[in-house]
């Protein structure tokens, strides 16, 4: 009885650290230029690769005319996607999509 008393407050305990952490901005809301595991976590909303091996990391989303990723479940990009307005004009494949190779570049929608 007392053993299971310990273990739930342990576990209250890890919870209320892991909420804590994740408020204070050190797994969420990253700047550009800090290590991140997923897009969700970074202000920019784009969590950058620049190679396979390479470490991701927080990175602005791209500009009208730079080369750019469409939105896709992964979460890590090799190119960001565009900025809010702009559209990511790629010519999407199966293939590209798997691979994470389907890049195209940012442009304004509204533009002939």
């Amino acid at each position: 009885m007392a053993q299971n008393r310990i273990n739930t407050m342990l576990l209250f305990l890890c919870l209320l650290i892991t909420f804590e952490v994740a408020q204070s901005g050190l797994i969420f809301n990253l700047d550009n230029g800090e290590l991140c595991l997923q897009s969700a976590q970074c202000k920019s909303n784009c969590c950058h690769r620049e190679s396979t091996l390479g470490l991701a990391r927080c990175a602005p989303t791209a500009a009208e005319t730079q080369k750019c990723s469409p939105l896709h479940l992964y979460g890590v990009y090799y190119y960001c996607p565009c900025e809010s307005g702009l559209k990511c004009e790629v010519d999407r494949s199966i293939i590209g999509t798997i691979t994470n190779t389907d890049f195209g570049y940012c442009k304004d929608p509204n533009e002939a």
